[in-house]
């Protein structure tokens, strides 16, 4: 679980290829794959297939945008299955974390499912859990700049705000729980990954005999 996978890229591309077909569907069928706080046992899938209705066109733009900057990353970064695993864990459950909030009735789009799989990411780099050059740094400007957008937000006690640019509610708390359960799985699964080693090299000396192994 701790090789370099494509998982994650596929989740990436469900993700993105799920919003479109949901953007061109029918309204009926929109209100079935939507998450509503006091429906959701009725409609169990809306865990996930919430994530995938957006409100209008800035909001699907604005979360498809991020989803290819989170791609790009993991093209880069080339995270495991773990991490994988970890983000497709904490999909529901960020939208399990709204009833906390009252106030909360519905909530829609990708945004927090964007910040878990950030924090994942970034958990996954510190933790050197994924093989690449200054992996904990990456993943503390990461981390960093993740924790100072929850506290601009502070969706704990703003966790639904208007948002005039894209004219729709902004369930900042989605963001919140996307962060806190993706920490969690991102700590939870994987391993540190340890570098291949060279082996063993033998050296012939002139005469024919073998020298000791040596390494690096």
């Amino acid at each position: 679980m701790n090789a370099p996978s494509r998982s994650w890229l596929v989740l990436c591309a469900l993700h993105g290829v799920c919003s479109m077909l949901v953007w061109w569907a029918r309204e009926g069928t929109v209100d079935a794959l939507t998450w509503q706080a006091d429906s959701w046992l009725r409609q169990p899938w809306t865990l996930w297939t919430s994530s995938w209705v957006h409100m209008n066109t800035p909001h699907l733009i604005g979360n498809q945008l991020a989803l290819g900057a989170l791609t790009a990353l993991a093209w880069v970064m080339r995270p495991t299955l773990a991490c994988a695993l970890a983000w497709f864990l904490a999909w529901p459950l960020i939208q399990l974390s709204l009833l906390l909030w009252p106030q909360i009735g519905y909530a829609v789009g990708l945004s927090g499912l964007l910040h878990a799989g950030a924090a994942v990411m970034a958990v996954q780099l510190i933790l050197k859990r994924i093989a690449v050059p200054k992996a904990p740094r990456w993943g503390a400007l990461l981390a960093l700049g993740l924790l100072v957008k929850l506290g601009v937000e502070r969706g704990w006690a703003y966790p639904v705000v208007w948002d005039g640019g894209s004219e729709i509610s902004v369930v900042q708390a989605a963001h919140l729980g996307g962060v806190l359960w993706g920490a969690v799985f991102g700590l939870a699964l994987g391993r540190r990954v340890r570098r291949a080693l060279p082996g063993p090299v033998r050296v012939l000396e002139h005469g024919g005999s073998s020298a000791p192994p040596t390494s690096a």
